[in-house]
């Protein structure tokens, strides 16, 4: 099962790594490497708990392309 894995920082300096075709299924660390191994542990026991419950592995997920927009806040006065 091939499985994408979205990782980012967040303000504090906490990686965090979350499988988005699996519904709740988030982890962190502090380094990149941590957060990777964290949610690969996550994973495990989503899929266990997703099986036992009798839901499907995965929901569908879908990438798109979107047109350029502009991300300048307007001025609220």
């Amino acid at each position: 099962m091939n499985l994408i894995i979205g990782m980012y920082q967040d303000e504090d300096g906490t990686f965090i790594a979350e499988c988005p075709s699996i519904p709740g299924c988030v982890s962190q660390g502090e380094s990149d490497a941590e957060a990777e191994a964290n949610v690969m542990d996550a994973i495990r026991e989503c899929l266990a708990v997703r099986a036992e419950m009798g839901l499907p592995a995965t929901v569908a997920t879908r990438e798109f392309t979107t047109r350029p927009f502009d991300l300048r806040l307007k001025d609220p006065l």
